[in-house]
């Protein structure tokens, strides 16, 4: 029986090529959409769960659902006394780090160079997080080191370097780092990037801001590693957090107003599996998702594979007269109807097979491409935890089922008296167009939603790239490494001898630049209120305003001709010095964005007004800060991120970023610059970049995930259209009589072609009514997660169904026209 069953559906697929090239064509595109989108699932899934011991693994976040100001922020990071506070009220915290990076300038033969993602320490960092080690050992004791592999190779060109001596230099002091251990470079499934590890006596490292290790709650500039006991309850220990905040967040005075940072502030121990696709995505070490996008390509993923389904099901149902004689000649010989149904979908589940060894040949030609795309380590295995031979052989039944379960029952329930009778078709068995047509809405309906999401989310992406950003963007180079304190002294001079290179029209200090990923907040009291108000806080140069192209709104800005205007502190820290600023007050300039938050009507309101904070160190105390002048709000960050209040003091060193404005060729004023900085210094390397590779890389991960998305609406549409071909090719056939009975009568050629048009553009009229809400509900829901959006206009919807309806048109008129324009006398034949 099978064997018969066997020799029928392959005679089946050879007797219809178009069919069967269409239905397998589909097929596969569909699996391999699927298994595309199942190895990216799965690789986002995967962060951190390489990590030895990593179910313990914990990170310590500092989360602000519930500002004064209004503005949220769940940051990954957290301030450095939460680690001890934690180690001593929770027995369960067997081991805690405090880690931050610091990018130290490492000096090799007397020559120095720039570093990246490497980490000073408080503590043994290898005892709570185990990063896997190629040699060596743990950070044994202050001023040693590990180092990745990669890291190794690039700076000694070996990896044996355990025992070896490196030098670094971090704020002016230098430090002989004994190389204790080379880790195995981290895989990028990681929520950490790091290339070097060093542990150092933190007493010391901050001894000149000493409040830093034992009271400053609101200082996030690291991260705190914890390791808990196996078996230990992290939502447990979460519960008693209001409680620890209590014990140990003392209340502070702003002026007369009291206050405590535990009232913003809400910690929760996250374990390293979940960092990558959780909640707080502010300053993380790798870029995060969320559970959102990945749902959103599982929901993308079944879909693409119900219209591989639904062409199926079409087309086994359009071509049941050409199977109808079939059935009716078994069941008169005996076969009964579940063994005609267990044929029907046996044919079914040997065609998904096919389509599934195409899908896969598929995916092993397209996986590489795919992972570079999407940089990530996205590989295809086949046996294993991660393989994906059980996941196909399951799919293949699934859909074999799913797609032949219908046209089985569909086909064997024709009544052979009605289907041997003289020129009777099966094919008028009642309600199968009425399915058809449905199964077609529902084809059109996904094709025109995933086209209206693909423009909304092209248009959004455009739209933040090309948003104003509130400053000219352009022609501005970004100079990092300006905050070392050996260039502290010699700040002022670099701004005036860049000034002078060729084609430089300005030049700055500064602390806040293009997405310069640092932020700096302090708490001001506006005038006569009791009230305070979280504002950002930023040192720049006398030129800044020229230097990035801000646009003055009222009063005046900087003069570097008036020392009160100037707020530089000296380094090392002068408590006297600060003192005395403090008690003279400071002159400010603020964005309007602050002016509004401090209660001012407009912008030249705030000028004159005297506003109070700690705008220096907590031991200098409060200071009056008036306010010269109020600049536009500006967009330093994505358009995800909420524009900041901003108020700027006037400094001449101490700021990490120069901001140049130039104007002619861009690689000339580069170089021009490197000369002048390799002629002031040999301690610190130049590192520079320009403003529009800077945005390019910021908005890196969301252009390839649009662009990952509209590949798969692609798709999508393509299925959709390989299923209305093969369906309006064996429409066109089945009526060749009814079109010759037409023409005989006087019907015309475009005549012909307008009713078989009709017929097929109907559904996409219905699918567009079905698709527009749902595309709308959820395009609304996505760009409301940005600060700055496009307006969700008619635009992509009328767009989206034109190009349906055009699709549609396209594909069934080429039959239209080759059935119309036949002879009829070859249609009305006598057979």
């Amino acid at each position: 029986m099978w064997r018969n069953y066997w020799t029928v559906a392959v005679r089946a697929l050879a007797k219809s090529k178009t069919y069967s090239v269409i239905n397998i064509a589909g097929l596969a595109i569909g699996m391999a959409a699927c298994v595309m989108i199942l190895l990216y699932i799965r690789y986002e899934q995967s962060y951190d769960s390489w990590l030895p011991d990593v179910e313990n693994t914990y990170e310590l976040q500092a989360w602000y659902p519930h500002p004064q100001d209004g503005v949220s922020a769940f940051m990954q990071m957290s301030a450095y006394v939460s680690k001890n506070a934690a180690k001593k009220d929770f027995p369960q915290v067997q081991n805690a780090v405090y880690v931050q990076d610091n990018e130290p300038v490492l000096v090799q033969d007397g020559q120095a160079s720039a570093t990246k993602n490497w980490y000073f320490a408080d503590d043994d960092f290898l005892k709570v997080v185990s990063l896997p080690l190629l040699a060596g050992g743990s950070l044994t004791a202050p001023e040693t080191a590990v180092i990745t592999q990669s890291e190794a190779i690039k700076r000694f060109a070996t990896d044996k370097v355990v025992g070896r001596t490196m030098t670094i230099i971090t704020r002016g002091v230098k430090h002989d780092l004994k190389i204790t251990g080379v880790l195995k470079d981290l895989p990028k499934n990681s929520s950490m990037k790091i290339d070097a590890v060093i542990r150092l006596d933190f007493n010391q490292f901050y001894a000149d801001t000493p409040n830093f290790l034992t009271s400053c709650w609101g200082c996030q500039s690291g991260y705190v590693y914890v390791k808990l006991r196996p078996g230990s309850d992290a939502h447990a220990l979460e519960a008693q957090m209001p409680a620890w905040e209590k014990r140990n967040i003392p209340d502070e005075m702003n002026g007369n107003i009291r206050y405590n940072a535990g009232q913003d502030e809400d910690w929760h121990f996250v374990n390293l599996r979940d960092i990558h696709l959780g909640k707080a995505q502010d300053s993380p070490m790798t870029p995060g998702n969320d559970r959102r996008s990945i749902a959103t390509f599982a929901i993308i993923a079944v879909l693409i594979l119900g219209m591989a389904v639904v062409n199926f099901t079409n087309l086994a149902t359009a071509r049941a007269s050409q199977r109808a004689r079939e059935v009716a000649l078994r069941k008169v010989l005996g076969a009964n109807r579940s063994q005609l149904v267990v044929q029907f979908v046996a044919e079914s589940i040997l065609i998904s097979a096919v389509a599934m060894l195409l899908a896969l040949t598929l995916v092993e030609l397209l996986v590489r491409p795919f992972a570079a795309f999407l940089d990530g380590d996205i590989t295809l295995s086949y046996f294993g935890s991660d393989g994906v031979l059980l996941p196909a052989i399951g799919l293949t039944l699934l859909v074999g089922i799913l797609s032949g379960l219908y046209p089985a029952f569909f086909l064997s329930r024709f009544q052979p008296a009605q289907v041997l009778k003289a020129n009777r078709s099966a094919a008028e068995t009642p309600g199968s167009g009425r399915v058809r047509t449905i199964l077609v809405v529902f084809q059109f309906a996904v094709s025109i939603g995933l086209i209206i999401c693909t423009a909304v989310i092209y248009g959004q992406t455009v739209f933040a790239r090309s948003v104003d950003p509130g400053y000219k963007r352009d022609h501005i180079l970004q100079v990092e490494e300006l905050g070392r304190a050996q260039l502290w002294p010699k700040a002022d001079m670099i701004v005036h001898q860049m000034q002078r290179v060729p084609g430089v029209v300005a030049a700055s200090l500064t602390e806040i630049g293009v997405n310069t990923n640092n932020q700096s907040n302090t708490y001001i009291i506006p005038p006569g209120s009791n009230r305070q108000v979280l504002i950002g806080q930023y040192n720049v140069g006398a030129d800044y305003l020229n230097a990035m192209g801000l646009s003055l709104k009222a009063g005046r800005w900087f003069d570097g001709n008036r020392p009160v205007d100037d707020m530089t502190q000296p380094y090392p820290q002068n408590l006297n010095v600060e003192k005395a600023l403090a008690a003279r007050g400071v002159n400010v300039v603020i964005n309007e964005n602050a002016a509004k938050k401090l209660g001012f009507s407009n912008a030249q309101d705030a000028v004159g007004k005297v506003v109070r904070g700690k705008l220096m160190s907590e031991e200098a105390g409060i200071t009056n800060a008036t306010i010269i002048g109020v600049v536009g709000d500006t967009r330093f960050r994505s358009v995800r991120t909420p524009i900041e209040p901003m108020m700027f003091h006037k400094v001449t060193a101490g700021p990490g970023w120069l901001i140049v404005r130039y104007r002619g060729d861009p690689s000339s004023v580069r170089a021009g610059i490197e000369a002048q900085w390799k002629q002031i210094t040999n301690e610190v390397p130049f590192n520079a970049k320009f403003s529009e590779d800077v945005i390019a890389e910021l908005y890196k991960k969301e252009d390839a995930r649009a662009q990952t998305f509209a590949a798969f609406a692609l798709l999508a549409v393509i299925i959709g259209c390989l299923g209305l071909f093969g369906l309006a090719a064996f429409t066109a056939e089945r009526r060749t009589k009814e079109i010759g009975i037409r023409k005989v009568l006087g019907a015309r050629t475009r005549d012909i072609v307008r009713l078989l048009v009709w017929q097929f553009s109907r559904p996409v009229i219905i699918a567009n009514l079905i698709a527009w809400p749902v595309a709308w509900w959820m395009m609304r829901d996505w760009l409301n997660g940005f600060d700055e959006r496009i307006a969700l206009t008619p635009v992509p919807f009328l767009l989206a169904a034109a190009i349906a309806l055009g699709i549609a048109v396209a594909t069934v008129v080429g039959h239209a026209m080759k059935v119309a324009r036949a002879n009829p006398i070859h249609a009305l034949r006598y057979e």
